[in-house]
Formats: structure tokens, sequence, C-alpha cells
């Protein structure tokens, strides 16, 4: 669990009430993918073996051919560093005040953006495909008026769940904001 104190910004009152990543599928995607591309040259180390016996122990195409697959398995590998860190730094938080985007774009490239749960206008669920219907992952679009129109939290599990505590956080954030702006109304009257 995340220290509230550690929350940029961290209002007196503020809790967390979400804290989302993206659904263990995209880890799954990550995974599939860089074993594919880790398989590829068995298969073709076999058929080099299978087209030219005597090709692997060559003087300059044997060396040749093993840099060659060291440097490719190495892309594979930062490859595959670099979207297992995208998937963990990628986080929402939702807390009882305002919404925390944190993405990371690559590497060396991150994004931290916030609005506060009274701006919200609207947010919406999607949920398109089979695979996401059935293991209940998709994306919430929250709309606000503000600079940045619009946070989307991707590829998220249970995105109506998601919605609605947004939407339901979002109306009691806007109700204590007008029964604060009523009392500072109502203080500065004189009697």
């Amino acid at each position: 669990m995340i220290n509230l104190s550690s929350l940029p910004n961290a209002l007196p009152d503020e809790k967390i009430v979400l804290f989302l990543r993206r659904h263990w599928i995209d880890l799954l995607r990550i995974f599939v993918f860089s074993g594919v591309l880790f398989v590829l040259p068995v298969v073709a180390g076999t058929l080099i073996e299978l087209a030219n016996p005597n090709l692997i122990i060559h003087a300059f195409w044997g060396p040749a051919l093993i840099v060659t697959l060291l440097a490719y398995l190495l892309v594979i590998l930062v490859l595959t560093f670099t979207e297992l860190t995208d998937y963990w730094l990628d986080v929402w938080i939702v807390t009882t005040e305002r919404i925390i985007n944190t993405e990371q774009n690559g590497l060396f490239n991150r994004v931290v953006s916030e609005m506060a749960l009274y701006q919200v206008q609207d947010v919406t669920s999607e949920t398109k495909g089979v695979l996401e219907t059935f293991l209940t992952f998709g994306d919430v679009y929250i709309q606000t008026a503000a600079e940045r129109e619009r946070f989307e939290f991707k590829n998220i599990d249970n995105p109506d769940d998601v919605k609605i505590a947004i939407t339901g956080l979002a109306k009691m954030c806007k109700a204590r904001r007008g029964k604060e702006m009523l009392q500072n109304a109502t203080d500065g009257i004189p009697e």
C-alpha cells in the first residue's frame, strides 16, 4: 500500500480510495511477445544448421553469427525491460480529493498529472472485444473542462466499478466543496 505522505501535495484529510495499474493481461502480452522473439533465433539456427552444417564452425561466420545472436538477445532484453518498466510505473491513484495520473513513456520519460475531483464532468468506461469482456478489463475516460480535458486509464481491471467509484467520489467532493463555499460566504456576512 502507498503511504499518503509520499503523494505530492497531500491534503490533510485525503485518503487513497483506488490504486490502479493496467490489467495483468498486458503483462502476459509482454512475456508472450518476448518469448516469441527469443524462440526466433532457435528456429533460425536450426534452419541454418540444416542448410549448411559447417557454417557454425566456420572461422568467420561462426563468430559473426554468435555476435549477431548476442546483440539480438540484448535488444530483446532491453525491449522487455522497457515494457515491464512501463507496465509497472503506469499508475492511477484516486483519492478522496483528486486523481493522480502517472504514465511512464519509455525508460526516461514520465508524465504525472492530477485533477481535482470537483472538476470531473463525465466518466466513461469502455470495454470492447471478447477478451476484454470475459476478463473484465477496459478503459476509463474522465472528462473535465480544465486545461487537460481528458484522463485515460488504459486497460484497467473492472472499468465499470472504477467509473461508479469515481462518479460517486466526484459527487461527494462537489457537495463538500459546495458546503464549504456556502459556509465561507455566510461567515463573511455581518449579523
